[in-house]
């Protein structure tokens, strides 16, 4: 019952998000497709958790485990790089991707459902450790919120160079490539300051909040700019 109950817990903030989102758009996707995309996300988790450890082996090897900036980055690189591959691979050749504003969207569902898999992996495993209750939701209550919201705005990123690739139909790569990597050093900070958070008094966590907040505005200003080519070009 109490793995049912952890499981709902990690899901939620993922479906509170997606209903926000899905309401700004004008043109709703199909139930399906979101479905979809969403289970995809959290599936691909699994995928991301091994890679995530072989890497993390790879560094032991040659002895580089304690350079942070190849951890903590190869960490962000792996999971935004798979979000993409979901919407690469389940979405981008579906007739239900027909306007500039769906690269963000979808990029952001698959987010979403990613975000939901690795709440559902942290919660379960701190139970199956024993942790205490209290303790678990003092580790977790922070992190529900703030990495799901972290998830959404680098995949949006991700989802606008892929919009704008599209859009030009020409150097498709170099444009989506460009967007990982911003999302990647964006996620990679992210992680760093997470790290470094001591305590709920620490002051790291204003310029938490402050960074995704500022990231929040940049997608948002990203979101409005593709809905205004919406209504003269699809893709």
């Amino acid at each position: 019952m109490n793995t049912a109950i952890f499981t709902i817990i990690a899901v939620l903030p993922s479906i509170i998000w997606l209903l926000f989102y899905l309401r700004k758009d004008k043109h709703p996707e199909p139930n399906k497709m979101v479905v979809k995309v969403f289970s995809w996300g959290i599936l691909i988790t699994l995928a991301v958790l091994v890679l995530e450890l072989l890497y993390v082996n790879a560094l032991q090897r040659f002895s580089l485990q304690n350079v942070g900036i190849l951890l903590i980055g190869g960490w962000a690189f792996i999971e935004e790089y798979f979000k993409y591959f979901v919407v690469k691979t389940k979405v981008l050749r579906s007739p239900e991707f027909d306007e500039p504003t769906d690269a963000m969207l979808y990029m952001i569902i698959a987010a979403l459902g990613f975000a939901a898999g690795e709440n559902i992996l942290l919660l379960n495993n701190l139970y199956i450790l024993g942790t205490p209750l209290n303790q678990m939701l003092g580790l977790t209550s922070g992190r529900l919120v703030s990495a799901v919201f972290l998830h959404t705005l680098s995949s949006g990123i991700v989802g606008y160079f892929l919009a704008r690739s599209l859009l030009l139909k020409k150097e498709r790569k170099s444009f989506v490539g460009i967007g990982i990597i911003i999302a990647t050093c964006l996620h990679g900070f992210y992680n760093y300051i997470i790290m470094k958070i001591g305590s709920p008094n620490d002051k790291l966590i204003f310029l938490l909040v402050a960074f995704l907040i500022s990231l929040a505005i940049i997608v948002s200003l990203a979101f409005k700019k593709l809905n205004k080519i919406k209504s003269i070009c699809n893709i």
